[in-house]
């Protein structure tokens, strides 16, 4: 393969052709078999003489990181030398704002191979229609004009924007024009677009504790002091809000991690409370459409009658997480201002994914996925509560919850969850600790388990085990 040496600067020059190979291989630019131009070619493209290059071959040969095979060339060893650990930095190296090195790196999972996955927040993405989505990204692709291949409009897609705006007033009774609908890159850019436009620094944001990492550590890095604000049956505690609050990150339908929906008393008290505080609310409806019992009260944002509500939706949890989509229904006031941060962001979300998703929604196709999905999570959640009820009615109490794709509960007595979950996962028994989600203190110990991966013929081992190494 070609490669560039760079000879300027000082000193040897047989040392500097070295140096470069050297870091090349150590960082993984040269990779293990790799073949090197022979001494003769380099020699000639860098203008030196052959015998330099061959000094700084032999030099690498003799160190380990090259072998010469007779007849076929010098190639990277299958195996170089491990390097010695590196500083963190050099001296004088640019720090990053000092927040960026507060926030929590995500939890560390246990290793060993997890054969019955009770993971929290991730869909089976093995039930997903693939085939009907391949023949949807096929035909936007084969409708694709030269001017379709132009940057677009950064509020997303207009044929998905209609098909959002259409879906979530029929399902979720949020009834907006489409103009009112952003395409996002997941719910997690929605939310950078809501702080970019809303947020200075200092400002204060509220958010559930315990409750959804990756939105108060966003919060964070745009310079907000974080309020973590107890949650109850009813949803988030509103007389617990500080006064100076200028937004508030709630998930009403389905609080995360918990479960509980926000009781209707409680929505219409945190929307009286905006209007007087002046602050805004945004609605995260991560995964409320897959509903196993009740009927869905009202989301906020129908509730709403003086635009203090924006209205988040993933697809990450209906369709797959790798397509990163998401969507933001927001008041028009903030339309140009969220329109500007997005084209400053990222320019437009990937078209071709978006013109898959909009024909993918109007041929009735993700209504049909999440119908039989849904069926598929009740019975997973339904077998779930009945092995938990029968065999570990002692030991955990189960948080009443209508919706989403996990559970929670809290143990009975004293239990080292964090010790228990390391158990399970030596037993390839995946749950989650609700420590993970409490960013303010301790918090109460309990435990998460989820049904979006475990199938259905795995539901009572994989609790048979938990059973086992409790």
């Amino acid at each position: 393969m070609e490669f560039h040496v760079s000879l300027a600067g000082r000193g040897d020059l047989s040392a500097r052709i070295y140096r470069q190979l050297h870091e090349a291989v150590l960082d993984g630019r040269l990779r293990s078999g790799e073949k090197l131009p022979p001494t003769r070619e380099l020699a000639r493209t860098l203008a030196v003489s052959r015998n330099t290059v061959a000094l700084a071959y032999e030099r690498l040969t003799a160190e380990g990181f090259l072998v010469g095979r007779v007849g076929a060339g010098t190639f990277v060893c299958a195996t170089p030398p491990v390097p010695a650990p590196q500083a963190a930095g050099r001296p004088g190296a640019v720090p990053p704002r000092p927040v960026w090195r507060t926030l929590a790196a995500p939890p560390a999972r246990v290793a060993g191979p997890q054969t019955h996955d009770f993971g929290v927040g991730v869909p089976d993405t093995a039930r997903f229609p693939m085939a009907a989505w391949r023949r949807q990204v096929t035909r936007t692709l084969r409708d694709v004009t030269a001017g379709d291949a132009l940057y677009g409009d950064p509020a997303g897609h207009p044929g998905l924007r209609a098909e959002i705006a259409r879906h979530v007033g029929l399902s979720r009774s949020v009834r907006v024009p489409a103009e009112q609908v952003l395409v996002t890159g997941g719910a997690q850019q929605a939310l950078d677009l809501a702080a970019r436009v809303l947020l200075e620094p200092g400002d204060r944001v509220a958010v559930e504790e315990p409750g959804y990492p990756p939105a108060r550590e966003l919060f964070a890095s745009h310079g907000a002091h974080m309020t973590g604000v107890p949650v109850d049956a009813e949803g988030i505690v509103v007389s617990a809000l500080p006064d100076d609050t200028r937004l508030v990150y709630t998930t009403p339908s389905h609080q995360f991690p918990l479960g509980p929906p926000m009781s209707l008393d409680r929505r219409t008290a945190l929307l009286a409370w905006a209007r007087q505080a002046g602050a805004v609310v945004i609605e995260d409806d991560y995964d409320s459409e897959f509903r196993f019992a009740d009927r869905p009260l009202e989301p906020l944002h129908s509730l709403d009658r003086g635009d203090r509500v924006l209205y988040v939706g993933s697809f990450s949890k209906t369709m797959l997480p790798m397509l990163r989509l998401g969507f933001l229904v927001a008041p028009p006031s903030l339309l140009p201002a969220l329109r500007s941060a997005k084209r400053l962001s990222d320019l437009q979300t990937e078209t071709t994914t978006q013109g898959a998703m909009a024909g993918f929604m109007a041929d009735g196709l993700f209504v049909r996925h999440l119908r039989r999905s849904t069926r598929e999570y009740a019975a997973r959640r339904a077998l779930i509560l009945s092995v938990l009820r029968r065999d570990f009615a002692d030991r955990l109490e189960v948080v009443p919850s209508t919706a989403g794709l996990h559970l929670a509960a809290w143990p009975r007595g004293e239990v080292d969850v964090a010790a228990l979950v390391e158990r399970a996962a030596a037993a390839g028994v995946g749950i989650a600790d609700l420590a993970e989600y409490h960013g303010f203190g301790a918090g109460r110990p309990g435990l998460a388990l989820g049904y979006g991966r475990i199938g259905t013929e795995r539901v009572e081992e994989g609790l048979r085990l938990l059973g086992e190494v409790w």
